[in-house]
């Protein structure tokens, strides 16, 4: 195999390091966009087609997320033997047509089978852009870039909420998918126009279903890969627990309307820190000293935060309910990027392969999980809070059987 780190701007034929970090950082962020910009508008979105249970709402987001994590699975695989560019502008091609489809869409039925089309198309643009970034740059080269890629791409979920209630402001809900094909329509004719096949010949590997099945194999009988994978898989059923939840804590408990967009950024803006952080600090103390300790924060902070929803004023006052929300969101950071990492660690010998895997374990569990905390909304915030502790222990268990019972224990100076 060809080792990209030796000559990226030959693989870039021409596309400078600042560009090719703003495409891959757009690429990924038409994920986030695709679901973090129509949270001011669900409860529209359910009076428009009839939705009569408030929670049933959610299902718009957990649509999207099934079909995200599902096509996980096939595009590493199919970028590996057809090449980058021809499955990624295919999935941009499904974003678009989807997103267009849902403005004339008349049913809540219909919506949803658009949005879990969009998520299978969205997906190539999570998974291949990260096998470009690979393609171009090894080792600590492709460390930089994907640190600076998700510097730009969480910038997205602090201005999409915002973005969606302004567009709301110049009409109904239809605008906001209308909104979002604009948006894939300008990405997909950059990456078209600027982006050259970045596969070299010698990389292509053949498309068959026991590669995909040697890829899970290979996963679960890794037990680090596997314990790290479930861990992450759990915590990150938080985040889309909060994202299920989001509108209605903020709108039907705290009455925030047209602020809600505020408030959302403002816990976004405490992830984006964390993740700048760890970059600058991964280096120094490792990755299992970095997520472990921000899971034993993570579960402490959900604790109190759980006695104090369960024994204190209803509803929780807002600025203590926003300090301990962006406390554990922080610590979030920390972890879902370090556990992803740790789960790559022994698979290098497959990474492609392995990363759609770990990918569509970890979006199909999380999505499945964060709907259940969703579903369980109940006019409090109590369901989310105690689902936010009841999986941050059990990502403590699987990260204990994954280290055999040590925590804060670097197997190198590296990790």
């Amino acid at each position: 195999m060809t080792n990209p780190s030796q000559n990226p701007s030959a693989r870039l034929q021409g596309v400078v390091k600042t560009e090719f970090i703003a495409m891959m950082a757009a690429l990924m962020a038409l994920n986030a966009l695709a679901i973090d910009i129509m949270l001011p508008g669900l409860q529209q979105i359910g009076e428009s087609l009839g939705v009569e249970d408030p929670n049933h709402r959610q299902y718009v987001v957990s649509a999207y997320l099934f079909g995200f994590g599902v096509a996980q699975l096939l595009y590493g695989p199919l970028s590996d033997r057809f090449g980058r560019r021809k499955p990624l502008l295919a999935g941009l091609g499904i974003y678009i047509v989807s997103a267009i489809a849902v403005v004339f869409i008349p049913s809540f039925a219909g919506l949803l089978i658009l949005r879990f089309i969009q998520g299978l198309g969205s997906a190539a643009t999570r998974v291949i852009s990260v096998s470009i970034v690979r393609d171009v740059y090894g080792g600590r080269a492709m460390a930089e870039v994907m640190s600076l890629i998700m510097m730009v791409f969480m910038i997205v979920p602090i201005i999409a909420p915002g973005t969606g209630q302004v567009v709301l402001f110049f009409g109904n809900w239809h605008l906001i998918f209308a909104f979002i094909a604009v948006v894939g329509i300008i990405v997909t004719w950059w990456v078209a126009r600027r982006l050259p096949e970045t596969l070299h010949e010698d990389d292509v590997r053949p498309f068959t279903a026991s590669s995909v099945l040697a890829g899970f194999i290979i996963v679960l009988t890794n037990r680090v890969a596997l314990c790290y994978t479930l861990a992450s898989t759990f915590i990150l059923g938080a985040l889309f627990g909060f994202i299920n939840s989001a509108e209605q804590v903020y709108n039907q408990i705290y009455g925030l309307g047209v602020w809600f967009p505020v408030a959302f950024a403002a816990v976004a803006v405490f992830m984006s820190l964390s993740a700048f952080l760890n970059s600058r600090l991964v280096g120094r103390f490792g990755m299992r000293r970095l997520s472990h300790g921000a899971l034993i924060g993570f579960i402490t902070t959900t604790l109190i935060w759980l006695l104090i929803q369960i024994f204190g004023p209803q509803p929780m006052p807002f600025p203590l309910f926003l300090l301990l929300f962006a406390l554990t969101m922080f610590q979030f950071g920390w972890i879902a990027s370090n556990f992803n990492s740790l789960a790559m660690e022994p698979l290098g010998h497959v990474a492609g392969t392995a990363s759609s895997v770990l990918g569509f374990m970890g979006t199909v569990g999380g999505a499945a999980i964060g709907a259940l905390i969703g579903q369980s909304f109940n006019d409090t915030a109590l369901p989310m809070v105690a689902g936010f502790f009841t999986v941050s222990i059990i990502g403590l268990v699987f990260v204990l059987i994954g280290e055999k019972g040590k925590l804060f224990h670097p197997h190198n100076p590296k990790v």
